[in-house]
């Protein structure tokens, strides 16, 4: 059975719920492009004065901090460190590219 092959009531429900989700996941991707944006300044902070990409107790507050929410959200708590964690590996990766540019001189020849 395909979608095509479903009662009319049953698909303008599922497009509608559909169009919500894609809605959606534009909303995230935006949200995470803003927020990589203010992981870039901090990591040129960081470069600028000689700071470690990684800060280990930041990201333990963060997060013990982002399992609550999930919780109180009922989203799975597990499931929102592994996300924390994956974007987070990704902004140090960032932060350790700027230190390497900053310290050859060649800040702003990577791309952001």
């Amino acid at each position: 059975m395909t979608t095509n092959d479903i009662d009319e009531s049953v698909r303008v429900e599922l497009d509608r719920l559909r169009q919500s989700i894609d809605n959606i996941d534009a909303a995230v991707v935006h949200m995470l492009a803003e927020r990589f944006k203010c992981t870039q300044q901090v990591g040129h902070l960081k470069a600028a004065h000689h700071l470690p990409p990684a800060d280990p107790a930041r990201e333990a507050r963060q997060i013990g901090r982002l399992r609550e929410l999930a919780e109180s959200a009922h989203l799975d708590p597990a499931f929102a460190e592994k996300l924390l964690n994956f974007i987070v590996a990704e902004v140090i990766r960032h932060h350790e590219r700027i230190a390497e540019e900053s310290a050859n001189g060649t800040e702003g020849a990577g791309v952001r």
